[in-house]
């Protein structure tokens, strides 16, 4: 009877065992996991350049004659319109100056008219004619010296503009040629970052000579600029420390936001034509390296290492590492390992491509 219910046991146990196996081979042969190939297809990826910020006009307003500085009529910060006058440096010596010479010049004048009309009866020699015209000639250029001297203790603004700080204040002893302030176009704005040569040469490839491609700038806030601005030039020689060259763009400025000496970040737009793309979820890292899981033709996992060319909004571009034809996982990478044979669905990569936050974890 022992003997019986002992067997019984066995049976019963061996059983169990071999459904929950059973169980567990059938539940692994329903999980499939999600692959697909790379792609190829033209796309745009969008580089960052570190760039300065420039008036399109910023100049030094200096001293032209010495002199106290009597008057300021503006304040730093204030937008001054072209020809309004800023300073006026003590103008009184070169008054009396202007009004000598215009004295001289009108004696001169009555000297010559005097003379040319006894030129006319013949009393006095031509040559005494010539001699008053030179010296009323003489007379005239000394007047019109004075009274550019006298304007130049009036300093008015040669363009629209923002006054800058001042390095000076009224009742100041100037010299010819000292620093007043300084004075800023913000009307547009030219904005310079350096390009590496790579980066030139294949932009010059695919960008066509009379376009001319725009760019975004973000601003130090890391907001973008409201406008997008256009690259209008590009520097005639290489830095041959850097390997760089310098790129020029220029952005409207109608609000008055950006201003001289500021800082952005450019970003520019390069289209790259053939490019492979896998979707970011499918890669890994191991010591900075970045790999992802490639199934082979017994549906074995195999781990490649890739190389990345660009990074674009949830999908990597592909320098080396992968084929079109690869089969790649793209779900569970951490559920799986090195050598283990998969089952999977494959999902052709242009559907993945239009779905990748849906397969995001």
């Amino acid at each position: 009877m022992k003997k019986i219910l002992m067997l019984t046991g066995l049976c019963t146990l061996l059983c169990s065992i071999g459904c929950t196996s059973k169980k567990e081979n059938e539940k692994e042969d329903q999980v499939k996991y999600l692959v697909t190939n790379p792609v190829q297809k033209d796309t745009m990826i969008t580089k960052d350049y570190v760039s300065q910020i420039h008036s399109i006009q910023h100049i030094e307003l200096r001293a032209q004659e010495r002199g106290y500085l009597e008057k300021i009529f503006v304040d730093e910060g204030q937008f001054v319109k072209k020809g309004q006058l800023l300073f006026q440096i003590m103008p009184k010596l070169y008054q009396a100056e202007t009004q000598k010479a215009a004295a001289e010049a009108s004696f001169a004048e009555i000297e010559y008219k005097n003379t040319k009309r006894l030129a006319d009866k013949n009393v006095v020699a031509p040559n005494e004619l010539a001699m008053a015209k030179a010296k009323l000639d003489k007379a005239k250029a000394e007047l019109a010296l004075t009274q550019v001297h006298l304007g130049f203790t009036e300093i008015r603004a040669p363009f629209d503009g923002i006054i800058d700080r001042f390095h000076v204040r009224q009742g100041s002893l100037v010299e010819e040629g000292d620093l007043l302030t300084n004075l800023s176009d913000n009307s547009k704005m030219w904005v310079y970052y350096n390009v590496p040569e790579a980066e030139y040469l294949d932009y010059k490839a695919k960008v066509k000579s009379d376009s001319a491609p725009k760019v975004g700038l973000l601003m130090a806030n890391n907001k973008m600029f409201d406008h997008s601005g256009v690259v209008e030039t590009i520097e005639g020689e290489f830095n041959n420390e850097t390997g760089n060259i310098a790129f020029r763009a220029t952005f409207p400025n109608p609000k008055g936001l950006l201003r001289h000496g500021e800082t952005g970040n450019i970003k520019m737009g390069i289209p790259l034509k053939n490019a492979i793309l896998i979707p970011q979820k499918a890669t890994f890292e191991v010591l900075d390296k970045k790999y992802v899981y490639v199934v082979d033709k017994d549906n074995v996992l195999r781990s490649r290492e890739i190389q990345i060319a660009a990074e674009l909004p949830h999908i990597f571009v592909i320098k080396s590492g992968l084929a079109l034809t690869d089969k790649v996982l793209i779900e569970g990478i951490r559920l799986v390992k090195e050598n283990e044979k998969i089952n999977y669905k494959f999902e052709k990569p242009e559907y993945v491509m239009s779905h990748l936050e849906l397969y995001a974890e």
